[in-house]
Parts: structure tokens; C-alpha cells; sequence
């Protein structure tokens, strides 16, 4: 199965069209770690258009497979760069995939990325950058960006005496 991710990442890498429609199925779903869902087709068109978030550089590692006949379940990790208007951003996460054996090929009919790191890869002025990875704010998703302080929790009133 890691074969097949190699061949996913090497075909966004080289914006192979070709070799994404191999290793994509026509009934393909991805979910992104933004919670964009898209087809084959929506992947295959990213392609060919500049600057959108489509990645510049994936490479999946396989951590888990488990297998059901011809249905296959590997979960891994990734890291993603890819241009965003702020400049080039890395991805960090986990993904899980679900493939079917179509004749004697895999092809994989289900994607969902999570989110792990994400952090900028350009130099922004007048700032410096910390090497310290548990400086990072924390992210939360749909619940804390991480941009603002955390709202603080609600306190119980103090019992009263009689």
C-alpha cells in the first residue's frame, strides 16, 4: 500500500493526470483537513490551475493497513507544502484511505486528512522565529484557532454562609 501512496504523491507532485486517474477511483471522495469535500474530478482539475492550494510536495507514510477481501483501510501520516496567499505553508497530519482492488490495480475510493501542525515556511519581517515547537499556540479545531487567548472557563460562585 505504501506503493500506492508513493504513486499518489509522485503523480500531484509531477501534476500527472494520468497517474492520479490510476490511482484515484471515478467514485473518489476526499474530505481535507479544512473539511472540503471533492471528487476525482475537482482533484484532477486542481491540476492544471496555479496557485490554489494544491500541494507542491506530499509525501504520506503508511503507519497501518488492515484488509477486508478487496477493500483495504490504511491509515498514516503526511506532511503537505503548498502555496496559500500567505506564502508556502506546511501540513502536517493524519490521513486515513480507504482502497478497493479493481482487476489486478488498487485505487482508492475514500480520503480524510487531519490537521496535526500547520506553520508557515516563508520569512515574515520584523519577526522572529522561535525553534521551539511547544511555543506553537494551540489549534483546536472548529472549537480554538489558537490566534486569540482561550476564553477562560466559568468559576462557581463561593458558598455563602448562613
Amino acid at each position: 500500500m505504501q506503493h500506492m501512496e508513493d504513486l499518489w504523491d509522485d503523480a500531484l507532485g509531477k501534476r500527472d493526470q494520468y497517474g492520479l486517474e490510476l490511482v484515484l477511483s471515478p467514485q473518489f471522495i476526499d474530505i481535507s483537513s479544512a473539511g472540503d469535500v471533492t471528487t476525482r474530478n475537482q482533484q484532477i482539475a486542481r491540476l492544471f490551475l496555479k496557485d490554489n492550494g494544491t500541494p507542491q510536495n506530499l509525501q504520506q507514510k503508511v503507519v497501518t493497513v488492515r484488509m477486508y477481501g478487496d477493500i483495504s483501510v490504511v491509515n498514516g501520516t503526511y506532511a503537505m507544502q503548498k502555496r496559500e496567499e500567505g506564502g508556502l505553508v506546511e501540513e502536517r497530519g493524519v490521513y486515513s484511505h480507504v482502497f478497493q482492488r479493481v482487476r489486478t490495480a488498487w485505487q482508492c475510493i475514500n480520503s480524510q486528512r487531519t490537521i496535526v501542525v500547520e506553520e508557515s515556511l516563508t520569512k515574515s519581517k520584523g519577526r522572529k522565529k522561535s525553534g521551539n515547537p511547544a511555543e506553537l499556540p494551540m489549534h483546536v479545531p472548529l472549537i480554538y484557532q489558537g490566534s486569540e487567548p482561550a476564553p477562560a472557563a466559568p468559576q462557581a460562585p463561593a458558598p455563602s454562609k448562613p
